[in-house]
């Protein structure tokens, strides 16, 4: 237990603040913890930062389970390391740091293929194991990278999430250079998908939403954007391509009509990567939409450490650039997290915000 679980082995004594699910379909609260115990191959992070993500109202909502309850929400998290366990190495006190928030065994049949968000034994930080709204947080040491002192706090948090899951899709898609790429959901993993498909060579890329001040930003990374809200999606972006439609598309934003709307924006040999959680379905004509152009329907799930690295690049290289991604910040304020998680219930303006302990 100690590997997957470390933040059990010991009982520390000393409470901190954090923020909590209670019950799915309520508001959070706030409420003290203990500091997270450590086992010998963790470290204990203080955090700095800790991003808010769509996924985090889909715990509250209920829509996307958690594995018990009361679980501190969070799994965008930056800080520095306050400790670290005997037989970490790797890291001391002082780092500077950002988490993958996958916490595997690094043993089984899918860590050994590098595919690590199917461990069989795997947990999510804010999800199945206490998360980032809270003062501190225990996770083993290999799931943790040096965060460079060019990437603030802040960044180094939301890129372990939106923008890792965007870099993901893209990979998933087989996005080559060249090609033509829509992101319907210019928010934060749009913001990063946008200027990650241009970072892997995208000839052009297409942003559709339905907000101007969105479709405004993404505009300024290059994205030529499709108001959703004024033109139909597949049509307009067709026009854009002299009929052709584009190479690869993500679904970002979770909605039935937005993934098929996706899907009808797909050139020959297409391929569709869908990130946006629902439980809801969605129709698709075999014939016209999948077989006639030999298109592809691809599910993304989270992302790999191992693609970390050339994330963290792409921001030191100012080949990412996250500075207007992150439009808000709030305090480790219950009441402010939960507005922040009413808003994206409503899809609102907001990019991504953050949390600054």
């Amino acid at each position: 237990m100690a590997e997957l679980g470390g933040q059990w082995a010991e009982r520390t004594g000393t409470t901190v603040r954090a923020v909590r699910l209670f019950q799915p379909g309520k508001p959070l609260q706030q409420t003290e913890i203990e500091v997270p115990g450590m086992g010998q191959r963790d470290v204990l992070v203080r955090v700095k930062a800790a991003g808010i993500c769509h996924s985090d109202a889909h715990y509250r909502a209920g829509l996307s389970s958690v594995r018990s309850l009361p679980v501190t929400l969070g799994h965008e998290v930056a800080g520095v390391v306050e400790k670290a366990g005997q037989e970490v190495t790797r890291l001391k006190p002082g780092d500077r740091v950002c988490l993958h928030y996958m916490v595997t065994c690094g043993d089984c049949l899918y860590c050994n293929a590098g595919y690590e968000q199917f461990c069989t034994s795997g947990m999510i930080i804010g999800k199945h194991r206490d998360g980032g709204y809270a003062e501190y947080i225990a996770v083993p040491a290999r799931g943790v990278f040096l965060l460079p002192e060019a990437i603030p706090f802040e960044h180094g948090a939301i890129m372990m999430c939106s923008s890792a899951t965007s870099l993901h899709a893209l990979r998933k898609a087989r996005m080559q250079a060249g090609e033509t790429v829509a992101v319907f959901g210019a928010g934060g993993l749009g913001m990063s998908a946008i200027q990650l498909a241009f970072a892997c060579g995208a000839s052009r890329v297409f942003a559709v939403d339905i907000r101007a001040a969105k479709l405004e930003r993404a505009r300024q990374f290059g994205a030529i954007p499709v108001d959703a809200g004024a033109v139909d999606p597949p049509a307009e972006i067709r026009r854009l391509t002299d009929g052709r439609g584009v190479d690869v598309a993500l679904e970002l934003i979770g909605l039935p009509d937005v993934m098929r709307q996706a899907l009808q924006s797909l050139a020959v040999f297409g391929r569709l990567a869908i990130v946006g959680l629902t439980d809801k379905s969605f129709e698709v004509a075999p014939y016209n939409e999948l077989l006639n152009r030999e298109a592809e329907i691809i599910g993304v799930s989270d992302n790999l450490a191992s693609e970390m690295p050339f994330l963290i690049q792409c921001v030191l290289e100012k080949k990412l650039v996250l500075s207007n991604v992150v439009t808000r910040t709030v305090p480790l304020d219950a009441e402010s997290i939960n507005k922040v998680h009413d808003d994206l219930s409503r899809f609102g303006e907001s990019v991504r915000t953050v949390i600054i302990p």
